[in-house]
């Protein structure tokens, strides 16, 4: 586990160059977006970004993306195995609107810097830095995004793909660590930060993750929205999304139950252990009455019996 202290203390960085780029451009590209994304992408400014959800009709989330406004056109960034499936679902909805999608994913490469020093160690490499969340600043041939995939501080450098091994020795000459996919993944979880295709699937509603900043309630119709405001205004879910801890030093495996008077009240959907916490850090979607109650819970078909809480 390489990187793991350097992103809770200080900083390092995380290759995400396999992450999905789609590129819309035409007329009608902001239009288009947001009658089909769960935030409002017709207000966004160049230089401005926002998280958002892609929904069927059903109102299950088919995939996330960071959607940026890039003055001539709009960059879809979105993780790698929702890309495929992003852009044939907004391509269906294409019939006679001025919209193209390009799939740009080979033509970029894209680093993150994460951790309380991120935006130090950037400034000491020039780097130029956005001053909101989601926000772009224009840097060398691309950009800086201020977005983090741990949950921590950090930023995302976009740059062209053939530039990729010369800022991967920018950022080794300034002293710079990286971090694997392990160590990623329990600051992920020690900060709560979910991801799709792990944490939040076609299975859940947009409200169930708790992740209310990928939702504007005050713009137009988009796809999914009548099941989304049908939700909000009968306040009709049942769990929630919700970090939780385990005093354990292994892991649960995902989908493990946990109990209260031996009734199921949550599900563990990805869980790992924190060096730094000394106990099992993970996120569950649990029962809205247990999140309020914040009762012990007890790990299922475990010997000794563990216990988990919400912190």
């Amino acid at each position: 586990m390489n990187g793991y202290e350097q992103l809770r203390e200080s900083a390092a960085w995380i290759d995400t160059s396999n992450y999905g780029e789609i590129r819309a451009t035409g007329e009608d590209r902001a239009r288009l977006l947001n009658a089909m994304a769960t935030n409002d992408i017709k207000s966004l400014d160049p230089g401005e970004g926002c998280y958002s959800f892609f929904l069927n009709a059903q109102g299950r989330i088919l995939g996330d993306a960071v959607i940026f406004n890039l003055g001539e056109s709009l960059l879809i960034h979105t993780e790698p195995e929702t890309r495929p499936k992003l852009q044939e679902h907004i391509e269906k909805y294409i019939i006679a609107d001025d919209v193209t999608l390009s799939d740009e994913t080979e033509q970029w490469a894209t680093i993150g810097l994460e951790g309380p020093e991120s935006a130090e160690k950037l400034k000491a490499i020039s780097a130029t830095l956005p001053n909101r969340d989601f926000g772009v600043a224009l840097w060398g041939g691309g950009f800086v995004a201020k977005i983090s995939a741990t949950g921590a501080p950090g930023y995302r450098m976009f740059c062209p793909a053939t530039q990729h091994s010369h800022l991967v020795d920018t950022l080794k000459t300034a002293g710079l660590e990286q971090a694997d996919g392990e160590a990623m993944n329990i600051v992920r979880l020690e900060h709560g930060k979910p991801r799709y295709g792990v944490d939040i699937t076609e299975r859940y509603l947009t409200q169930e993750t708790n992740q209310m900043h990928a939702v504007s309630f005050s713009k137009g119709c988009y796809l999914g929205q009548e099941i989304v405001e049908r939700v909000r205004s009968r306040a009709q879910i049942h769990r929630v999304l919700t970090s939780v801890r385990v005093n354990c030093r292994v892991a649960p495996v995902p989908g493990t139950k946990l109990k209260v008077d031996g009734k199921d009240v949550a599900e563990i959907t990805s869980a790992a252990f924190s060096p730094a916490l000394n106990e099992v850090v993970a996120l569950a979607y649990v029962r809205v009455e247990q999140v309020q109650a914040k009762s012990e819970m007890v790990v299922d078909n475990t010997m000794p019996i563990r216990t988990a809480y919400i912190p």
